[in-house]
């Protein structure tokens, strides 16, 4: 029997207890995490609809939120001890808002149909102007979202297309990545999304968005928006004839596959940079944000900063170009979110802005509350953690927030690691396959104790390389807040 997707989103409304969904364990550590990272409460006043959907710091120092029901505020006070809120409806009447980017006293934003710029002529602080940038796209149904980046170097805004559903791609460019250029040009950059989120750079100014897990997406993932290339999903390969000097792949992948067969058969194809492991790491992946506050945040400068919707916490995230391929690794930081979060920002005085809402479209949330908007602040004390992970031609290099017992870590059964990769298919998602465990030859920790490097008898290529420290102490007898990391080897470095 089929059920109208109409009807079991009025199912779940009326009795949501029927459609609760095991989330799975998380990592266990929101009250260690607190000591160095806590969480602060931005009141929100009950008569104000807000279900934050983007965020932008104003000049003045202002957070600028966007809505999913189309709104626009000014909220001054944010980051005040304690928050302040004071709100100002700036602008009202778009239609879900993924994407704000403030410059020279103009809002661009970019929500379902289009990318528009909001300004206010006459300085009463409310929107008396609304143009179109573009819409140079096509627009028809429920999951066609858009989501918009900050202005590049050159002033572009980049927008990620959802599909038509999961599986097609009825309206022009959907499942595409686009520029926008100052002037509204629309500029088609690659295709093959389905349900992108959040977009933005990287410390070295690559693009990049976050795909969620679905058909031809084993898991969610970091995908880098290579112009000219594909990223995996088919469904858009028809509107190519619209993309004047862009020929579209000779060839569609096989079903089902391997990324690391498929790339050698479609040259287009662009390997996810990141690749995060079902529920272990995220499981609908939205906004994110590059950390460059000048040490304000604490020890990962540098490093992207990724939300989840369903599970309500916070990755770390970076990347590392080898042989001219984007790819890196991803990190616990904060669980503990108070509802479903979109997006992500860091404020002028290093604080980590998050926010969201939830939904009565069947998507489960762990947050409990409807909404939220909340801040997290670095406390100054640094965690010991696993800072950073990058790759060699015959291991991987492990970088410490702390010094580590240098004596220890020599010990080549403190290092466990496993490797899978996913099915490359049309099918939705895929579980871990093709598991492997490497071994550990030999360890050899900096004489700082910051890193340690380890040897592998073999470096798996195309696979998630999954490690678990739980054994490693720090110089004082600490272990690790966090055990757990994930690289995504897409190619091993050159001799």
């Amino acid at each position: 029997m089929v059920i109208s997707r109409t009807i079991v989103s009025l199912l779940a409304l009326i009795s949501p207890v029927l459609f609760a969904e095991d989330l799975g364990e998380m990592w266990g550590t929101a009250e260690e995490e607190a000591k160095y990272y806590p969480i602060v409460n931005i009141p929100i006043p009950p008569e104000i609809p807000m279900r934050p959907g983007s965020f932008e710091i104003l000049p003045d120092g202002r957070l600028a939120v966007g809505t999913r029901r189309g709104d626009i505020y000014f909220i001054s006070g944010v980051f005040e001890n304690p928050p302040a809120p004071k709100y100002r409806l700036f602008a009202s009447g778009q239609d879900e808002i993924f994407g704000l980017a403030w410059k020279d006293g103009v809002m661009t934003v970019t929500q379902f149909g289009e990318v528009t710029k909001i300004y206010d002529t006459d300085g009463d602080e409310v929107a008396d102007v609304y143009e179109t940038l573009t819409n140079n796209w096509g627009y028809a149904e429920g999951h066609e979202f858009a989501f918009g980046s900050k202005h590049d170097p050159e002033g572009n805004i980049w927008v990620a297309l959802g599909l038509s559903g999961s599986y097609k791609s009825n309206n022009l460019f959907r499942g595409w990545a686009v520029k926008v250029t100052p002037d509204g040009e629309m500029i088609p950059i690659c295709s093959g999304l389905r349900s992108p989120g959040g977009v933005g750079p990287n410390a070295e100014g690559a693009m990049f968005c976050i795909e969620s897990q679905g058909p031809w997406n084993g898991s969610c993932s970091l995908k880098h928006l290579k112009p000219g290339g594909f990223l995996g999903h088919p469904a858009s390969y028809n509107w190519y004839p619209f993309v004047p000097g862009m020929d579209a792949p000779a060839v569609e992948p096989n079903s089902p596959s391997r990324f690391q067969v498929e790339k050698k058969r479609v040259k287009e194809l662009v390997p996810p940079v990141i690749r995060f492991p079902y529920i272990k790491m995220g499981r609908s992946i939205s906004g994110f944000r590059l950390n460059q506050t000048g040490g304000k945040f604490g020890p990962f400068e540098d490093q992207i900063f990724l939300g989840d919707y369903t599970l309500s916490l916070i990755m770390r995230a970076t990347t590392e170009k080898i042989n001219g391929v984007w790819q890196g690794a991803c990190y616990p930081f904060r669980e503990g979110l108070a509802t479903g979060l979109m997006h992500v920002e860091f404020s002028p005085k290093g604080q980590l802005i998050a926010g969201g809402f939830t939904t009565n479209r069947q998507w489960p949330v762990r947050g409990t509350e409807p909404y939220a908007i909340q801040r997290i602040d670095w406390t100054g004390v640094v965690p010991f953690e696993i800072k950073e992970i990058n790759i060699t031609t015959d291991g991987f290099v492990i970088h410490f927030t702390k010094p580590i017992d240098t004596a220890q870590s020599t010990k080549t059964d403190l290092y466990k690691l496993e490797t899978y990769t996913h099915n490359y298919a049309a099918g939705y998602g895929s579980p871990e396959v093709d598991h492997t465990t490497p071994k550990v030859i030999k360890a050899e920790p900096a004489d700082d104790g910051l890193s340690v490097r380890i040897y592998l008898d073999g470096i798996v290529e195309g696979h998630i390389h999954d490690f678990d420290l739980t054994g490693i102490r720090s110089k004082e007898g600490a272990p690790l807040l966090h055990k757990k990391a994930y690289y995504t080897v897409n190619e091993i470095p050159k001799k």
